[in-house]
């Protein structure tokens, strides 16, 4: 399939380039000239182990491209997807407003059916906003073009992404119609086919679903740190306590 992804941060890039790997050809978009120049001489803004080989073997057969031109990305793509920055503001609330001018530009340029989906971490409801953003700009043009909105989170760790995105433990697809799901189902076709999970849902289940799990990760981490002070303090081996506890599938190692 057809994708553009704009953004070649952390999640954009190490998603266009595995999505490239397993036959689907991508490009992705950058505003940063200085950027697409040294991806196209494979220079990489990141270090993950096992990517840089990836990115320059996809470039090299044609499955991988890197430019600033987003109206011609977006014009050849049947998905378009959605990996910009979202920073904290200083009340620690993500910061939407580089996802929202994407999809304003998204809108400003479709000119046949779509599947805009967001990939960046997103408070519940951006995919809402995300639709009306493209909604205005279609109608400031006085067009009528049908598209759908989607929510695929990423579930990447930081130094094991390659090896997370092609052996995921789960895929996640948030959908605002069938047509969105069939899509997605056919990108991720792949890894269904070799046996990984994909669930499909509602956009705002999606949107959930990626920080409930953060939640619990970092819940999980908390109880250990403290289950360790408490262990130190009886004189128990923490590392032997959660083998024992692990031992349990319903809480796991």
């Amino acid at each position: 399939m057809k994708v553009a992804i704009v953004g070649t941060g952390y999640v954009g890039l190490v998603t266009g380039t595995c999505l490239a790997e397993v036959g689907n050809t991508i490009t992705c978009v950058d505003i940063d000239e200085q950027k697409i120049r040294n991806l196209k001489d494979g220079v990489l803004p990141i270090y993950e182990p096992g990517l840089e080989p990836l990115v320059k073997s996809n470039f090299e057969s044609g499955r991988l491209s890197f430019t600033t031109d987003l109206r011609t990305a977006v014009l050849d793509a049947e998905i378009v997807m959605i990996a910009v920055g979202t920073p904290p503001r200083e009340d620690g609330s993500a910061d939407v407003q580089h996802v929202l001018t994407v999809a304003r530009q998204i809108g400003e340029h479709i000119n046949n059916y779509k599947v805009v989906v967001t990939k960046s971490t997103v408070p519940v409801g951006t995919a809402d906003a995300v639709s009306n953003e493209i909604k205005n700009a279609l109608a400031k043009r006085k067009e009528t073009i049908k598209y759908s909105v989607a929510s695929n989170p990423e579930f990447l760790k930081e130094g094991a992404a390659v090896a997370d995105f092609m052996k995921p433990d789960r895929i996640v697809v948030g959908c605002s119609d069938e047509e969105a799901k069939k899509t997605l189902t056919k990108l991720y076709s792949h890894f269904v086919k070799n046996g990984f999970q994909l669930f499909a849902m509602d956009l705002r289940s999606a949107e959930l679903c990626k920080y409930a799990s953060n939640a619990m990760l970092a819940t999980k981490i908390s109880f250990m740190n403290e289950l360790s002070r408490v262990a130190e303090n009886l004189g128990a081996d923490i590392a032997k306590v959660r083998l024992g506890m692990g031992g349990d599938q319903r809480i796991g190692y």
